[in-house]
């Protein structure tokens, strides 16, 4: 999308002194798996049968930026070959991709998993077929080409869901429902709205966990650093009580910025590879109507978000741009509105495909975030910049900002130095 040149005419003109910024590090939860892909055959390995001898298992691989995803499903089905069973690799992400089988294999080539480094096929299509109902006779879809499989092996990385809070957000529950759903079983679930998915989502994986072939579930704990802390296989009659308990440790491990109460974060990328909602609401306290509702005490109160670009992974997909304030013609310009609206139609979340203001360049936006906070003083102006919100080591926050963190959790970096812009006005 080309947009024009865009006039603002603010009193006292487009103009005000900028804070200084300090680099930080911030600490996070460290522990971490040495050797992803021995943890994953290790715990395979408890489920190995000589049933499985030509069995012709799917194993699940989905649109997130999943730490060693490569990795992890290289190593799965080396470890279902050596059984002597036949894997293939099944697309699992709802309507991610464009909501196409072309996209959706696309997506995992951007992860480096194709046929040619898995060594196995990559069978993609959004037919489904209903697999089970709910108790409400709502009909769970399901990927055709993985019902027919003799098993299935479902991968996915257990984390505090991005729109909804309950004992089961993201993880293996939600894979099984809305990621093997495709676009009609993700629509079909959508449309009870996110305030109902606590129920839901177990509901629905207990359902389809009796309905197909399910094997065992894969899945992967992430650390503070965006890094494998935990692998675990689970028996699909284990995944009530082991994908709670891991949802746990995901809470508790995830990264989130240590400052409180912002006038400003910037945030260079969004995506879809980055967050569900482009910028994790975990982190930036901002997301659909059903994760607003819920107060969580320790996410800083932010008056204005900046979103300078989208990520590159994310193809053009901007779900979560309408949770920003201010944002730039260069971003704009990134934006593939068919595959983003595609994303928030599937969830009815339409709020987050909605454009935000649009200024010139990163110094116009700047200023017109700053000058559009409540109660604020230019020169104490609190602002902090990161990368994206999967990435939180290394923080830039202004001086007014550092005087209020403690050296707990936190080490600086280096000195205050000015915000440099380059000729066009953005940020370098």
């Amino acid at each position: 999308m080309r947009l024009d040149k865009v006039e603002i005419r603010l009193p006292g003109g487009l103009d005000c002194p900028l804070p200084r910024m300090v680099l930080v590090e911030q600490r996070f939860e460290a522990e971490r798996v040495e050797d992803v892909a021995a943890a994953v055959r290790r715990e395979m390995r408890r489920f190995a049968s000589p049933a499985l001898q030509g069995a012709r298992v799917a194993v699940t691989a989905g649109s997130r930026g999943v730490a060693n995803i490569r990795e992890i499903i290289a190593a799965a089905v080396a470890e279902l070959r050596c059984w002597g069973a036949e894997p293939f690799i099944v697309p699992a992400m709802g309507s991610h991709g464009g909501a196409t089988a072309e996209g959706q294999v696309a997506v995992l080539a951007a992860y480096g998993i194709t046929e040619a480094t898995m060594g196995v096929p990559i069978r993609a299509s959004m037919d489904t077929v209903v697999a089970a109902r709910l108790s409400d006779g709502t009909p769970l879809h399901f990927d055709r080409i993985a019902s027919q499989a003799d098993a299935i092996v479902v991968c996915g990385r257990v984390k505090p869901h991005t729109d909804f809070f309950g004992d089961y957000e993201s993880g293996l529950h939600k894979m099984l429902a809305v990621g093997l759903g495709k676009h009609t079983g993700a629509t079909t679930l959508h449309r009870h709205g996110f305030a109902e998915f606590p129920r839901l989502i177990p509901e629905a994986g207990r359902a389809l966990l009796t309905a197909v072939p399910v094997l065992m579930g894969l899945a992967v704990v992430e650390n503070g650093y965006h890094q494998v802390m935990a692998v675990e296989a689970v028996a699909p009659g284990d995944w009530n009580e082991r994908e709670r308990a891991l949802l746990v440790l995901a809470r508790r491990a995830m990264a989130r910025l240590r400052m409180r109460d912002l006038d400003l974060l910037i945030v260079d990328e969004l995506g879809k590879d980055v967050s569900g909602a482009g910028m994790d609401p975990n982190v930036t306290g901002r997301g659909t109507a059903a994760f607003n509702r819920r107060k969580v005490d320790d996410l800083p109160a932010i008056q204005r978000i900046f979103v300078r670009g989208l990520s590159r992974d994310t193809d053009g997909n901007a779900c979560g741009i309408g949770f920003a304030d201010v944002t730039t013609l260069r971003c704009a310009d990134q934006i593939d509105f068919g595959k983003t609206y595609i994303n928030t139609i599937t969830s009815i979340e339409i709020g987050g495909a909605r454009l935000p203001l649009v200024c010139n360049n990163d110094r116009e936006a700047l200023v017109v975030a700053l000058r559009t906070c409540r109660k604020l003083e230019l020169a104490e102006a609190r602002v902090a910049w990161i990368k994206n919100t999967n990435e939180l080591t290394h923080v830039r926050v202004s001086e007014a900002v550092l005087r209020d963190l403690g050296s707990a959790d936190l080490k600086v970096l280096g000195p205050p130095e000015p915000l440099r812009f380059d000729a066009d006005g953005f940020l370098v």
